[in-house]
């Protein structure tokens, strides 16, 4: 089964493992844009192990990774892009739960823009579902599909997203908000006035509350 190369930081406690956060990066970044957040985090989640994983392809930019070209954003080429990718994810996830002994729900999934996309489309379809989703200035890709192939019950959705975005703008998660709502999923959305494309202060307290829910 496919996997993805990582880097960990964690569990603060120095204890073994009890939960698996797993952060997924944006376009043309790598798992070095995103591991401070376990730091961030550490706190809220002490026994946790944070992996940052590397997307699966070199971008076409010719720097960093991808989890699937964007060349063309139709949004059937965008579908057969995420789930081409999600494989990927899936096997990176087993094997690390499997790795660590842990139970194979003792996980949450965080991503950032198009990692954002990832983890919300395989998050809400894997057969065994995380306790929490954090999409930071995502969207939802192929909504069609989702009540049909969604895991029952789904797992808590955290949208956080910059009004002031022009990489990817906040109405992508507003749509995002009310089609998950409309599938039957718990939303909580907050939208930041003034934020570009990017994480603050702020999204960073908000993911450590989602995270301290999803896990208690």
């Amino acid at each position: 089964m496919p996997t993805l190369d990582a880097i960990h930081f964690g569990p603060a406690s120095k204890a073994a493992s009890r939960q698996l956060v797993v952060l997924c990066h944006g376009l043309g970044a790598d798992a070095h844009d995103l591991i401070d957040l376990g730091h961030a985090w550490a706190q809220a989640c002490p026994d946790a192990l944070f992996a940052a994983v590397d997307a699966p392809f070199v971008c076409d930019f010719g720097m960093g990774r991808q989890w699937w070209s964007v060349a063309d954003r139709t949004p059937a080429v965008m579908e057969a892009g995420v789930r081409a990718a999600a494989p990927y994810l899936h096997g990176f996830l087993d094997a690390e739960l499997a790795r660590l002994g842990l139970p194979p729900d003792a996980y949450a999934l965080m991503g950032f823009s198009q990692g954002a996309m990832m983890v919300l489309f395989a998050g809400l379809r894997r057969p065994v579902p995380p306790r929490a989703i954090l999409a930071f200035s995502g969207a939802l890709v192929a909504p069609g599909s989702l009540s049909a192939e969604k895991t029952a019950p789904s797992p808590p959705v955290l949208l956080v997203h910059g009004e002031a975005d022009d990489v990817v703008p906040a109405i992508r998660s507003r749509d995002a908000e009310t089609m998950l709502r409309a599938a039957g999923v718990t939303v909580e959305a907050h939208f930041i006035p003034g934020l570009g494309h990017g994480i603050d202060d702020t999204g960073i307290a908000l993911g450590a509350l989602a995270l301290q829910r999803g896990f208690s």
